[in-house]
């Protein structure tokens, strides 16, 4: 497989002087194209601000960040809000659907923002994404009226709306039972499997990150296994 994305020797301070926190120290990290990895480690160990550095969101202190061969390090923020919407779909635990838009609508939504307007092609798009989540018969819901399964599986199709690369999924089973974060599971490990999607699962679940192919151990901000 060739690489999707490559940081290397990423560093992420807050604050400064005596307030200084290095989150990160040093990581270095590959991600190949239709990969599906587990990025696990404890709570503090820079998971989050790692995924949110990788999502465009934030920029390291140091070191590099390449995604599709763009040095996203220099970028400007216009360039990575574009690069983001095209590249780029998130999950996250607490699913952030607009309570008052159908389900179809929240799908939708990445595509409209990008282009000014929803289109028939990106609704037939929303469409068949709820129907392969298993939705068919919720796309016309407002997702206020949705169970917690079911809204993550709307936020799953939103992420995949635009097509991207990557997907950045951060505990995206943590508010689900156990049957609920399977079928989850079941839908994302199908989507790597047909469309090549490349997946990055942030959890402190041992058995979804045993569905993953690869699993990353982040600790004390740096990759350790």
């Amino acid at each position: 497989m060739s690489a999707l994305l490559e940081v290397d020797n990423l560093v992420k301070t807050f604050g400064q002087g005596d307030a200084t926190t290095r989150v990160l120290r040093g990581l270095s990290l590959t991600l190949d194209k239709g990969a599906m990895a587990a990025l696990l480690g404890p709570s503090g160990s820079g998971k989050s601000t790692l995924l949110t550095i990788l999502g465009t969101l934030m920029k390291p202190t140091s070191g590099s960040h390449v995604m599709l061969g763009l040095d996203l390090v220099a970028a400007d923020d216009r360039a990575l809000t574009e690069f983001r919407n095209r590249h780029i779909g998130f999950v996250f635990q607490f699913h952030n659907l607009l309570p008052d838009f159908t389900a179809l609508e929240n799908v939708v939504f990445p595509t409209a923002v990008r282009e000014g307007r929803e289109t028939a092609a990106a609704r037939a798009r929303g469409r068949e994404l709820l129907v392969r989540m298993g939705l068919e018969e919720r796309v016309d819901f407002p997702s206020a009226n949705l169970s917690g399964g079911q809204k993550q599986r709307v936020a799953v199709a939103r992420a995949l709306m635009n097509r991207p690369e990557l997907v950045l999924a951060d505990e995206p089973t943590g508010n689900l039972d156990r049957e609920s974060a399977m079928q989850v599971m079941d839908l994302i490990a199908e989507i790597n499997r047909d469309e090549g999607t490349t997946f990055l699962i942030s959890t402190h679940d041992d058995k979804i990150a045993g569905l993953c192919r690869r699993q990353i151990v982040v600790g004390d901000g740096v990759v350790t296994g």
